[in-house]
């Protein structure tokens, strides 16, 4: 049976196989609590499926900065394909009171050269009523101790040049790469 007329379930599954293959060890699993970061407003955990709801709104808030529509609905299949999928792994910021303050999503990835795995840190969106609460930091923490976990080498991400969490990126040890040239080829409309 083709991936095209298999059920959710039924790719879900496939791709569970698919990448056993790949990722053996720590990689897909929850990270112990002595991982997650906390501040004294601020809890990080891993998310699960279930947290695919709560984590939507913060997904759409984090498009919009981008530039995107608002897209609720879009948000929410694209979140929960990720996590059923396992072709992320997501990290959720939560107040004591358990509201949702921010994420941060990781794609796996590797370094042929270096021949190890490395994570692309894709997104990071913390609420404008959380910022300076510590969730961004507890967030990058926590994608740390992740990819340490995991055997990575390296955490990559890219932002926009006028993105003000640079200054939280720098001050928690990532460096702007100074030696390559990125380049994007769009493939699709």
């Amino acid at each position: 049976m083709g991936t095209l007329s298999a059920s959710p379930a039924q790719k879900a599954k496939r791709a569970r196989e698919m990448l056993s293959c790949y990722f053996s060890g720590p990689v897909f699993q929850e990270i112990p609590m002595q991982h997650a970061e906390k501040d004294t407003r601020v809890a990080v955990r891993q998310a699960a499926l279930a947290d695919a709801a709560a984590i939507a709104p913060l997904f759409d808030g984090y498009r919009q900065f981008y530039g995107q529509a608002p897209d609720p609905a879009l948000a929410l299949a694209f979140v929960s394909e990720r996590l059923a999928l396992l072709e992320s792994v997501i990290f959720i910021a939560e107040s004591d009171d358990g509201r949702a303050l921010g994420f941060t999503q990781l794609y796996p990835s590797f370094s042929s050269v270096a021949a190890r795995r490395i994570w692309v840190l894709n997104d990071l969106f913390v609420t404008p009523d959380a910022r300076g609460s510590g969730a961004g930091r507890a967030l990058l923490a926590a994608a740390r101790a992740h990819a340490a976990a995991s055997g990575a080498l390296r955490i990559e991400l890219s932002t926009a040049h006028d993105n003000p969490a640079q200054k939280l990126y720098e001050a928690q040890g990532y460096e702007r790469e100074q030696g390559f040239y990125h380049y994007s080829l769009r493939v699709a409309g």
